[in-house]
Order: C-alpha cells, then sequence, then structure tokens
C-alpha cells in the first residue's frame, strides 16, 4: 500500500494528531498489511484455508481471542506475542472472506473504526468538547435508529454472545452513561449488604425460585460494585480464579508431602494445610 504524500501519517513514536475538521487519515506501512496478504496467499493455494468460511472461523476466532486472555494472566510474553499473532491471523481472515464476498473490505473497516474514534474522542481532534463515552455511544445508537424507526433504548444492541459477567458490567455501563448509577462505590457497596441479607431470607425460606433470583440480583450487585470500584468483573474473577487454582495445587503438593490423601483427609487437615500455603503465598494477607 503507497501512501498519498498530502496524508497525515503516525510515525512509531505516539504523538497527538493536530485538530482536523475531518475525520484526520493515519497512514503507517506495515505488519497489519501484510497480514492480510498472508491470508489472501494461504486463501489461494492451501485447499483448507480455501475452503474456510466466516462461519467456520467463528470457534479458531473464539478461541484464540481466550489463549490470548491466558497469555495475558500468565505474564509470559513470548506466548502473548505467540498468541496475538494468532489472533491477528484469525481478524485478517474475517476481512479477506468478506472482501471476497464483496461485503466489505480492509478499507472500508478502517474507516468506520477511524470515524467512530474520532467521533467519540472529540476533544482530541479539535471537535468540541470531551463527552462522557456512555453518552456518546447511546447518541450514536439513536442516531442509528433513523428518523422511521422507534429511537433505541439504552440497553439495545448488547450482543447475545456476551459471557452473563460481561454482559451484566456493559448493563450496568449503558445505564450509568444516562444517569442512572450510585454516585460512588459506597452506594454499591450498601446495595451488595441489602441483596446478601435477601439471599440469607431466600435460602431460610427454602423456596428454589426465590433462592435463583435473589442469588442473581446479588451477583448483579456485586458486578456494579466491581464497576463502581474501577475493575472489571471478568479480569476480577480470572484473577480470583488463577489465585485459588495456584493455592490448591500448593495445598496438594503439601499434602504428598505430609502424606496426607486428598479425599481421604479432613477439612480440619486441609483447612490447616490451605492457611499454610496462604501465608506463604502472599504473607500478611488473605
Amino acid at each position: 500500500m503507497t501512501r498519498d504524500p498530502d496524508e497525515p501519517s503516525v510515525e512509531s513514536s505516539p504523538s497527538t494528531p493536530e485538530p482536523h475538521d475531518e475525520a484526520p487519515r493515519f497512514r503507517t506501512p506495515g505488519e497489519l498489511d501484510r497480514a492480510l496478504e498472508l491470508v489472501r496467499f494461504l486463501r489461494a493455494r492451501c485447499p483448507w484455508d480455501a475452503a474456510q468460511t466466516a462461519e467456520s472461523l467463528v470457534p479458531h476466532l473464539l478461541e484464540e481471542t481466550h489463549e490470548v486472555v491466558d497469555a495475558i494472566g500468565s505474564g509470559d510474553d513470548g506466548a502473548l506475542e505467540q498468541e496475538l499473532g494468532d489472533l491477528l491471523l484469525n481478524l485478517a481472515f474475517q476481512v479477506v472472506v468478506a472482501e471476497e464476498e464483496e461485503r466489505l473490505d480492509a478499507a472500508s473497516v478502517y474507516r468506520v473504526l477511524e470515524e467512530k474514534m474520532v467521533r467519540r474522542h472529540p476533544h482530541l481532534f479539535g471537535l468540541g468538547e470531551k463527552e462522557e463515552w456512555e453518552a456518546i455511544k447511546a447518541a450514536e445508537r439513536a442516531e442509528a435508529g433513523g428518523d422511521s424507526d422507534p429511537t433505541p433504548g439504552v440497553l439495545s444492541g448488547l450482543s447475545r454472545g456476551l459471557d452473563p459477567l460481561t454482559k451484566a458490567h456493559r448493563i450496568q455501563e449503558r445505564v450509568a452513561g444516562v444517569g442512572f448509577d450510585w454516585a460512588d462505590h459506597q452506594g454499591a457497596l450498601a446495595k451488595v449488604a441489602e441483596e446478601l441479607e435477601e439471599v440469607q431470607e431466600a435460602l431460610a425460606d427454602g423456596d428454589p425460585e426465590a433462592r435463583m433470583e435473589e442469588l442473581g440480583d446479588l451477583l448483579f450487585s456485586v458486578v456494579n460494585l466491581t464497576r463502581l470500584a474501577g475493575a472489571h468483573p471478568t479480569t476480577a474473577l480470572d484473577r480470583a480464579n488463577r489465585k485459588f487454582r495456584r493455592r490448591f495445587e500448593a495445598l496438594e503438593e503439601l499434602a504428598r508431602t505430609r502424606g496426607l490423601e486428598m479425599g481421604a483427609a479432613s477439612l480440619a487437615e486441609l483447612d490447616a494445610l490451605w492457611d499454610e500455603v496462604k501465608a506463604a503465598d502472599e504473607p500478611g494477607r488473605g
């Protein structure tokens, strides 16, 4: 791809573009174009690659996304480098397949992305004052509804494929964008306490439906607290999962060295091992 010498470019060093009346055109030669060319080459010469469709590649796209997340969590830069490459390949595949079907192309994908980011960061491009991200997106959804269509609701357009934790987080972000939110995490913390009491009541009543509903409300309120405390629920839970796994595997190893058989040891014995593992893992912390 060649660059028009009159178009502004972004070099490898970070910089803030000058304000523009229209969306700026960022251009830098590089590896993303090469990824697209690689996929085009594979599609032309490899029967397996040529046979793939956008739908057949979805499982690979999802798997590679999760592997990138795992690599980020592991802190292994080598694994991250490899998994990001695999994910990039899958993204390039989706673009190339759509190009072949004349549904879109790489330029249109980038143009839509660029225009969206400029629209959502007006203060960076001399187009207005800084606005709340969710408020901008709400305006976009309303505009997308058109003159003849009903105005889309605040919660319209949420992906059906989101996991429940992420969906709860996105719902709460959306409604916060129109002012339906706690002032800070203290309000959300009080709500968690309230929902916990209701769970206790439902457990005492013994009604399975009430128990399910109240447990769901408790989880939803914990997600809200997590958001207002500045974290994402999936990230926080993933860290907790990895910490628990690390400690439990250490517990298993400690049990082996003490001659204790997992499954036969008493809860008191396992709790004692757990306390040792926690003390060694993070001295002074639970």
